[in-house]
């Protein structure tokens, strides 16, 4: 278990096999943000149907990719922006295209603000 700060909420992110959390297999999904409970559930993608022969480096940068597509659901819930956005056919906050986005282009956008010297 890690522990992060999103906007001084403390948020564990957990990693799970398939078959340890319901949601998963309900929801259709390899990851999901608890705003509720505070916690971001990760599942151990070897466990994932589909991924039990996957490489160890795409397998690594699979999970990579998921903790930070819900951590920024952390950061939407903890800016009081998820919720106000759930509207019937889905509010902006709760696209997952547009979480993706952020998620593959943060680490980019970050460097960049580095190399500018702005980054803090």
């Amino acid at each position: 278990m890690i522990k992060i700060n999103v906007l001084g909420t403390k948020y564990e992110v957990i990693t799970k096999k398939y078959d340890e959390a319901k949601a998963f297999k309900r929801h259709s999904v390899c990851g999901f943000c608890d705003g509720y409970m505070k916690r971001i559930v990760i599942c151990d993608p070897v466990t994932f149907p589909g991924w039990e022969h996957e490489d160890k480096t795409t397998i690594g940068i699979a999970w990579g990719e998921t903790v930070r597509h819900e951590i920024v659901h952390a950061f939407l819930n903890e800016s009081g922006l998820a919720n106000g956005a759930a509207q019937y056919d889905g509010g902006w906050a709760k696209n997952e295209e547009m979480i993706d986005w952020f998620t593959l282009q943060g680490p980019k956008i970050y460097a960049a603000w580095q190399e500018a010297g702005v980054a803090e």
